[in-house]
Formats: C-alpha cells, structure tokens, sequence
C-alpha cells in the first residue's frame, strides 16, 4: 500500500473512532439523563405517598354522640364494644325511653361516659310554649339525676332548635354538631362510616343514634378507622374545654 493509501485509512480509522466515542458520549448522557429523571419521578411518587398517608404526629380530638337512647337492645352492644376499646362516648337520653333501662344508665355511668338530655318526647322545644320545653328537659333532667345522683349540665335539643329564651330560663350547655351522616335515615354502615371518616377533622363532634344496629355497628368501626388515624375519642365536655 502507497503511503498515500496509507494516509487515507488511518484518517477514515481515525474518523471512526471519533464517531464511536460520539456515540458512546451520547449514550452515556442520555443514560445519566435517564436515570436523573427516573430518580425524580420516584422521588416524586414518594412524596405523593407520604403526604397520603395520615400525620399522626398531631393530637387529634373527636367527640362520638348518640341521640335518642337508651335501646334496651343496641345501646348495651354498643357500651359493650365501647368498653373493649376503651372509648368514652356522650349519650343524648329521651326521658321516655328512660323507663325500664335504667340499668343501661347506670352503666353508663360507671364506665364513664358523659349523659346529657334530649328532651322528653323529642319535641321541637323552639314551637312549644315556653313553660312545655322547659318541663320537657327538666322532667328528663330529674329522672337521670334519681338514676345517677347527677343532674346533667349538656342538652342536645331535638333538631338542633333552641333560643335565647331557652337559654334563660334553662341553665345548660347545649351541644349541637358538625359532623351528621343521617344515620336514621341511610341506616346503611358503609355509607354511614364513609361520611364520617371522609368529613372527620380534629374537634370534631358526630352525630350518631343509638337505637339502630347498623349506627352502632359503623360506629365502633369509625373508631377502630379513625385510631389507627391518630385520633383520640373523648366526651363533649373535655373537648369543649380544649
């Protein structure tokens, strides 16, 4: 080969190593942009799924309510999943549905839960005369003070519908709600626990009735839900004073 041919292949050798460490350049940038950008997305994703999981770093406080007890059937199931828990809860009592469960306030009591009133016959105390609405809470008043040697200082009056007026003449803390899944109305578990878990924030106080099986079955399930989302249960006066 002349010297002349010889010149020309290391030149096109020479080009093709160039090229070769061109490619290979190339590939080993795209392959770190690769994996930088892989390294993002999984970062990313990580972080979607830290913030989707519950901060339970924080104290949390919610106050479980049951209106229109006691149920000689559903409130003992109900005190007795409570107590396997050990969760404390506020019962809202109907002075007619008083008598004959009286045992079922008792334990109430002993086992610490908080009873308020409700009124005697569920009446809409705001349409009565004003001497009617206040027997109908003084009369529920003085049938769980015989039961329990305390007269209750909460009244949760029907359908959430009181006065200034009221207010007056009655000396009690009414506590209303903020959290109602219309468990009388669905008597659905599923769709009772749902609302609750989907709306539950901390202070939180929720309306629920205990004297259908389907409230007392998604309430002890909101409880063992919401626990494991570092909320405490407690009754309405501790976290009224919070």
């Amino acid at each position: 080969m002349s010297e002349w041919g010889k010149t020309g292949f290391r030149k096109r050798a020479a080009l093709i190593l160039w090229g070769l460490v061109g490619l290979f350049l190339m590939a080993d940038a795209a392959g770190k942009a690769f994996f930088l950008s892989r390294g993002e997305d999984i970062r990313a994703r990580q972080a979607a799924a830290e913030a989707e999981e519950p901060d339970c770093s924080k104290e949390k406080y919610v106050a479980l309510t049951f209106d229109d007890g006691p149920h000689p059937v559903y409130t003992p199931a109900l005190l007795k999943g409570l107590k396997e828990r050990g969760v404390h809860v506020t019962f809202f009592l109907i002075g007619q549905n008083i008598d004959g469960n009286e045992d079922i306030i008792r334990q109430m009591k002993e086992e610490g839960h908080l009873i308020g009133n409700h009124s005697q016959n569920h009446m809409q105390l705001t349409k009565e005369q004003t001497k009617e609405a206040c027997d109908q809470i003084n009369r529920t008043n003085e049938k769980i003070r015989e039961i329990t040697g305390q007269t209750p200082e909460y009244v949760r009056p029907p359908f959430g519908s009181w006065s200034e007026e009221l207010e007056c003449i009655v000396p009690m803390k009414v506590v209303l709600w903020n959290v109602d899944p219309l468990d009388w109305k669905t008597q659905n578990r599923d769709r009772i626990v749902r609302h609750i878990v989907t709306h539950v924030e901390d202070g939180s106080i929720i309306l629920l009735h205990d004297v259908y099986g389907t409230s007392v079955e998604a309430a002890l399930e909101v409880i063992d839900t919401l626990t494991r989302e570092g909320y405490n249960f407690v009754t309405v006066d501790e976290l009224l004073i919070e």
